[in-house]
This record gives C-alpha cells, sequence and structure tokens, in this order.
C-alpha cells in the first residue's frame, strides 16, 4: 500500500483522555462519531481482521462453527427469559412506525436459543457450538477511556449447548484452554480471574484481565499459580493464595478482554429449548456462552504496546509486516523494493509522500509497523533496517531483507 494513497494520514495532535484513543486516532486507525462510536479505519480494520483470526482458527480448533445472526431483536424473544425489564439499564431500545418493540443486540443468548429450538430434537443433535463476529450495542452512561468502553463495538460470542452440565463444563473448560491459546497467541501478560455474572447468571464466571495501569478493574491473582479473582468477589488482599496455599496475593490493575459463563438450563427452561435423551424423556439442554471484545483487545494492544514516539505493534496483529520510507532522490529505487516485496506476499506500507525525512520517520514511529525500512542517497545499494522496538539499526543489502521478511 503506498502511504500517500492510504485514508486518512496520521494527525499531528490529538487531545484524549486515554492512550488508545489519542494513539489510535492520531496515527490514523479509527474515528471518533460521537462518546462510544468509532468508525474503524483501513489501518485498525486491518488489525481488528487480525485480531478476530487468531480468535477465529482457536474457536474453530473447539469445534466451534462460524454463522452471523441478527442485531435488531423483537421484545417478545427477550420477554421469553424476564430480561427486557432485567437488563433495562444497558439495552437500548426502540418502536418501529407500527409501535413494535424492538432492542439493538447487547448479546445474544436468547437469539441462539431460538435458533438452537428450531433444530435440536434428539440427545443425537448434541452437542452444538457457533458463533459470530458481530456489533454490540450497550447503553453505557459515561463512555469512556477510547474504544475500551463503547456504546457499539466488535465482539465475538461463542454459544453451546449440550445433554448434561458434566458435558457443559468440560467443553466450558475447554473454550478456557482455547482463550488461553489466544491470548497467548496475541502477546499480552494476561491473568484468568474468577468474576460474578453479572446480568447474565447467578454463577461465578472466568474472565480473561490483561494487566495495564489503564485498566479499570481491580484483580487479585498468585504470584506461583493460576488462581486469580476479580475485587468484585473477593475483597481480602493480605495472606497465602487459597488454592496452592504457597503463593503470594497481588492486587493489580487489568483491562477485561474476555469473558465466560456457564448458564446452565435457565434459558432453556424459559424458551423451552428442549431434547429427548436416551431414555426418551425430555429435558432442557444445558447452555454457555463465551465472549472476546475484538475492538477492546485493539484497544488494549495501544494501551499496553507503545512508547513515548507511538504505537509498537507485536507483528501478529500490525496492519502491515513492514513501513518502506523512502527520502528524496531515491524514487526508482524504492519502486523497485516495493515491488519486489509485494510480489513476495510481504505486507508493506510504502511512505512515498514528498515530505521531510523527520515526518516521515516521526509517523512511522507512530503508526508503529514491527519493521522500519529505509532507502537513501546514504544508503547506496543497501537498505537500512531496523524494529520498532529497537534503537539498533543494519545496513542489508535487498536480498537480505527479502530473504529475513520471507523467512
Amino acid at each position: 500500500m503506498r502511504y500517500s494513497k492510504l485514508f486518512p494520514k496520521a494527525k499531528r495532535e490529538v487531545k484524549a483522555e486515554s492512550v488508545n484513543h489519542r494513539l489510535l486516532v492520531q496515527g490514523g486507525f479509527m474515528d471518533q462519531l460521537m462518546a462510544g462510536s468509532w468508525t474503524l479505519l483501513p489501518l485498525g480494520f486491518r488489525v481488528v481482521t487480525k485480531i478476530n483470526q487468531v480468535i477465529r482458527e482457536e474457536m474453530n480448533a473447539v469445534d466451534g462453527q462460524e454463522l452471523l445472526m441478527p442485531l435488531l431483536h423483537p421484545k417478545s424473544i427477550w420477554n421469553e427469559t424476564g430480561r427486557w425489564d432485567k437488563a433495562d439499564e444497558v439495552m437500548y431500545k426502540l418502536k418501529d412506525t407500527r409501535d413494535k418493540e424492538f432492542a439493538l443486540s447487547f448479546t445474544h443468548e436468547e437469539i441462539v436459543m431460538d435458533l438452537l429450538r428450531k433444530s435440536i430434537s434428539s440427545y443425537k443433535d448434541l452437542p452444538v457450538a457457533v458463533y459470530h463476529f458481530s456489533t454490540k450495542f450497550r447503553n453505557e452512561l459515561r463512555a469512556r477511556s477510547g474504544i475500551l468502553r463503547g456504546r457499539e463495538f466488535m465482539m465475538k460470542d461463542l454459544y453451546s449447548v449440550h445433554a448434561s452440565e458434566t458435558d457443559l463444563m468440560e467443553y466450558y473448560f475447554k473454550v478456557l484452554e482455547a482463550y488461553k491459546k489466544i491470548f497467548k497467541r496475541l502477546g499480552f501478560d494476561y491473568r484468568v480471574t474468577e468474576a460474578d455474572g453479572g446480568v447474565f447468571t447467578d454463577k461465578n464466571t472466568h474472565e480473561v484481565q490483561v494487566l495495564s495501569e489503564a485498566g479499570e478493574d481491580i484483580i487479585y491473582y498468585c504470584d506461583q499459580c493460576d488462581w486469580g479473582a476479580n475485587s468484585e468477589i473477593y475483597k481480602k488482599i493480605t495472606g497465602k493464595c487459597p488454592k496452592c496455599k504457597k503463593g503470594k496475593i497481588i492486587e493489580g490493575r487489568s483491562i477485561e478482554v474476555g469473558n465466560i459463563f456457564p448458564l446452565g438450563t435457565m434459558y432453556a427452561e424459559k424458551m423451552k429449548v428442549m431434547f429427548t435423551d436416551e431414555k426418551g424423556e425430555k429435558k432442557p439442554v444445558w447452555f454457555g456462552s463465551y465472549g472476546i471484545g475484538s475492538t477492546r483487545v485493539m484497544g488494549t494492544y495501544a494501551e499496553v504496546f507503545h512508547d513515548d514516539k507511538g504505537l509498537v505493534w507485536p507483528e501478529v496483529v500490525a496492519p502491515y509486516q513492514v513501513q518502506l520510507v523512502s527520502l528524496e532522490g531515491v524514487e526508482k529505487e524504492a519502486e523497485m523494493i516495493y515491488r519486489k516485496l509485494v510480489d513476495l506476499k510481504i505486507e508493506v506500507l510504502w511512505d512515498d509522500r514528498e515530505e521531510s525525512a523527520g515526518v516521515k520517520f516521526s509517523d512511522s514511529d507512530l503508526i508503529g509497523n514491527p519493521i522500519r525500512l529505509v532507502i537513501s542517497k546514504r544508503t547506496g545499494d543497501k537498505v537500512e533496517w531496523k524494529k520498532r522496538n529497537s534503537d539498533k539499526t543494519e545496513l542489508l543489502s535487498v536480498a537480505e531483507v527479502c530473504k529475513r521478511l520471507s523467512e
């Protein structure tokens, strides 16, 4: 991609209350329509697409099947579980010209249960696990912290139904392991914590929390084992770990990026999602829900992976592998190298603008792609190679650059 053609360009200055707001807007990754509502610009969309692909691969690995469900929901389906009134404070509600009432999706439990009850009749149809990536709408009274707390955002939600509690909980912890793989692949320092179920369930649930001083949550975790808890359900901050009895409990701030809920049979009983077991008896399915906020993950990256110059994307989600910077007088050489990289299927953003070296280097650091390649009269027939997270530079031949990037 030629940076001269990319929409939009980096901004020189952005006033914002959070790091992710400032850097993602300044770098051209997102734009604010209103409080809590963001447009994913081309750079930001590339990042979120890569985040989603990592999630998709791990959801497929636990037999999840991808689909896409509606965002506009009739009041009647929410009334089946009683959540039309119970979730009133977070739901956006509206009427059409015929005075029929609807809600914008803040989650999809009722919708997926309606879908499943049309197709499930026997234990032979179970288990089923389906997921989608879609927009969620939540009536945040104080939308803040950039894209971390919005009124609409992208989420992956997986739902599973089972013939028994044993099978549900076996799958529940299987998904939890998949979440650990996802956030390990994404490169985060995270903890799994127990938490309150909120409007979803009266049972304790599990959250994936990324350690960050920018986080709104307070968590406690063991320095020796995998025990962790959200401060909402665990008040004691001294003493030994309740699980291993050896480790020290540490208090930290964190950003919630994923959660899973064992929902039991309540939804099935209220919505009459039944199956016939091996003895011919009718029983309600056991239900689980599992979410990851994709756009929230992008905001978390900005909070965790940055320095005083800008963003520092890990390679797994960087919008481009390479930022190619060409200075005045080497236009033909830059074109040749750009074409060679494109032919090798290297994701490259070429700053081909007629701007000063200072502006180009500043924008490259702000955008934060993992590798910066510089071509100038000073480098001659070589290319300057620099990693975004290092001050070290190397002069390499074009062949050496291509070899490294292709490995």
